[in-house]
């Protein structure tokens, strides 16, 4: 069920985060993309947990309420499961099977890399393409998850009248809307390594990518809930009345010093760890640019203090920046939850393929 780049119908992208559902439909408009609508839906406490869905009706009724909200009568949806609940693995296998004994060899493969019966997991694979050092020989790449993340977002989907038509991996669909971001800096080395760093309420995950091609990827629990928690408890607020002042403002003065600074100087740190574990495994290999995804990004500044911080150019992601709108689309609201919406914009894509 996990899919990669085929043709299909239109489809809806559909991120569920740990905190909220995340919605985006595209449409082509000439050479680019049209945003025909997008919606965020927040979840209620404990419907997710580390990126587990553990209340499917309550998920359900959130897409219920986002797909009414985005207006459009496109019942199919592309999904996607959290990147640490899958396996990869990159085969190489002989280029001369035939299809039907490239699957019967992958079965085979399979059954070494996975810690599972194959009953328990939903498995799919791509063919990347000839060996660089063995033409002979074709480079596989294989994607598992088990079952129960693949069913319980297909169940969620459905009780919201909606069909699954593909399932895909965060990071996958991350780096599948790389594209509209790398066409905004022109000046990148087209060989040099990106980092697309995404900050949500309670993960991060940073994927890697050199010459638009996912290379490394990891996540660890760190995000906005953080902040928002902080808020709490010098405030006197609720957890939505702290939500709420963190994202429209009207906190009193001491904000600032007291509760945002810390918090982005946290969020620095975490990326500058990202960055090392990266460098360990990949020895002095340099990242050239950050983009930052998810809710955390558009906190005002933290852009140029990691870049102070780092010395690497660091910007954030608005994949829609080069889109037309559907009138409907609010052009402000969008530009502020851009970043938040990386991976249901690049699950929309999936239409396009």
């Amino acid at each position: 069920m996990i899919g990669f780049a085929r043709k299909r119908p239109t489809l809806i992208g559909i991120d569920i985060s740990s905190t909220c559902i995340k919605m985006v439909e595209l449409s082509r408009s000439g050479q680019g993309y049209r945003v025909e609508g997008y919606s965020v839906e927040p979840l209620p406490g404990g419907a997710i947990m580390e990126k587990a869905i553990q209340d499917v009706e309550a998920v359900g009724q959130a897409i219920k309420a986002a797909h009414r909200r985005i207006g459009t009568g496109t019942k199919i949806c592309a999904l996607a499961v959290p990147s640490s609940a899958v396996i990869t693995k990159t085969l190489t296998l002989p280029a001369n099977l035939k299809e039907e004994d490239l699957e019967a060899q992958i079965q085979l493969e399979a059954d070494q890399y996975i810690p599972y019966t194959l009953e328990e997991v939903h498995m799919d694979f791509e063919v990347i393409g000839p060996a660089p050092k063995n033409p002979a020989q074709i480079e596989v790449l294989l994607c598992a998850s088990r079952s129960e993340n693949v069913e319980m977002r297909q169940a969620a989907a459905e009780m919201a009248g909606l069909k699954t038509q593909l399932m895909d991996v965060e990071s996958y669909a991350t780096e599948h809307a790389y594209p509209l971001l790398a066409q905004q800096t022109p000046d990148m080395d087209p060989d040099g390594l990106v980092a697309i760093v995404d900050v949500g309420a309670t993960m991060t995950a940073i994927n890697i990518l050199q010459q638009q091609k996912l290379i490394y990827t990891r996540e660890q629990p760190f995000g906005g809930k953080l902040l928002t928690e902080e808020i709490m408890r010098q405030f006197g607020l609720s957890y939505d009345e702290a939500g709420r002042a963190k994202k429209i403002g009207g906190l009193p003065d001491s904000y600032v010093p007291n509760a945002l600074a810390p918090f982005k100087e946290t969020m620095t740190q975490q990326i500058i760890r990202f960055l090392q574990y990266f460098h360990a495994t990949n020895g002095d290999t340099q990242v050239d640019r950050i983009i930052l995804a998810g809710g955390c990004a558009a906190i005002s500044g933290v852009d140029q203090q990691i870049q102070s911080r780092l010395g690497t150019p660091t910007q954030v992601g608005n994949p829609f920046a080069n889109m037309t709108l559907h009138p409907r689309v609010d052009l402000k609201r969008l530009s502020n939850d851009a970043p938040a919406l990386m991976i249901a914009c690049g699950l929309a894509m999936r239409s396009f393929d």
